[in-house]
């Protein structure tokens, strides 16, 4: 399998986030994809290539003009004004209000665009999120050049970023960029699986009106989980989108049995679509051990879901997204993706 990756994820490195009512170090760190890119380079699991710089074609489908626009600037908007720290909303707007237009304001516009406090921008940020969009967009290219399966290593991670917001860590819509170029590859329809525990609500929100690309996802029920507010089993899509979005809320607790049998009920509805590729939001914390999140798959579970999404027999483009159990990280990317290579025979496309 081909890996693709860039040091320039590291220039994002947010130094704290509110979790439980205190200011804490940041679960999402660089090191989370040191680790998973150590990890897959002592298992051979293939060449590891660079990004193509090819600009954000596709992100501008997908996101909002001045969405993009305010992501380039707010920093250094930031440091004109001669805030100190990292830049982080304290002011959202809620469906209470009715904004007409952006507004003006440093900290009107940062809770005009985020939806909530465990993301900061930094110097870095824009840099990072781009160089995760050319991860994406290149793995992509890979898959439409004929290889079975690709691995976008990359982060900040993306699936809870919207047509005009950021938050759970997340700036740019990773898969959906990596979807958005299969289809501008010539793929007529191309199949969305986010197996995060967090719902992908941003993805959700891209491809809701767009029947061309079929979003499901298996999450912790909303109910109890971030991001609480989407991903309940009645979105289904809308308008040229409608019954193209599948929500699978799964229980705090799951376990493989549980699980297995939801990912088996999204692959075949996906299958029903019959896409060209498929793109795989791989959020590895559904691990027992992630500090932030409710499911309990263990280790050896990993290995099967690979072996799960190798059945849909289509080629496949993974995007790393989330998953804080750091050091079990690697062992966890690797799995998957070994178990999808071993299932699917793919290891010629090294």
């Amino acid at each position: 399998m081909i890996v693709i990756h860039s040091p320039e994820h590291a220039r994002h490195h947010s130094q704290c986030e509110v979790h439980n009512g205190a200011l804490v170090p940041s679960f999402e760190s660089p090191r989370r994809a040191e680790i998973v890119l150590e990890a897959v380079t002592a298992a051979d699991l293939g060449p590891i290539r660079p990004p193509s710089a090819d600009g954000l074609a596709p992100a501008a489908v997908l996101h909002r003009v001045d969405y993009l626009r305010f992501l380039e600037t707010i920093w250094n908007d930031w440091q004109s004004a001669g805030r100190a720290g990292e830049a982080m909303a304290f002011s959202w707007c809620t469906h209470a209000f009715r904004p007409r237009q952006e507004p003006l304001g440093l900290d009107a516009r940062l809770g005009y665009y985020s939806f909530c406090v465990d993301t900061t921008i930094n110097a870095g940020t824009w840099g990072a999120a781009r160089s995760a969009a050319d991860v994406c967009r290149t793995a992509a290219a890979v898959v439409c050049d004929g290889a079975a399966g690709a691995f976008a290593l990359c982060r900040p991670p993306g699936h809870h970023a919207g047509p005009g917001y950021f938050g759970g860590y997340c700036f740019l819509n990773n898969a959906g960029i990596a979807a958005q170029t299969l289809r501008d590859g010539g793929c007529a329809r191309v199949a969305v699986l986010d197996v995060d525990f967090h719902h992908g609500n941003g993805t959700q929100d891209v491809f809701y009106q767009r029947g061309d690309v079929p979003f499901a996802s298996l999450h912790g029920d909303p109910r109890h989980c971030f991001p609480f507010y989407s991903g309940h089993a009645d979105e289904t899509g809308a308008g040229p989108g409608a019954g193209a979005t599948l929500n699978l809320p799964l229980p705090p607790g799951t376990t493989w049995p549980t699980y297995a049998e939801a990912l088996d009920h999204a692959l075949r509805w996906l299958g029903g679509f019959d896409p060209d590729a498929l793109v795989v939001s791989l959020g590895l914390d559904t691990f027992a051990g992630d500090p932030i999140s409710a499911f309990r798959l263990e280790t050896d579970d990993f290995p099967r879901l690979g072996e799960r999404l190798a059945s849909l027999g289509k080629p496949t483009v993974f995007v790393l997204e989330g998953g804080y159990a750091a050091e079990d990280l690697g062992r966890n990317a690797v799995g998957v993706l070994g178990g999808f290579e071993s299932a699917s025979g793919s290891g010629g496309n090294r």
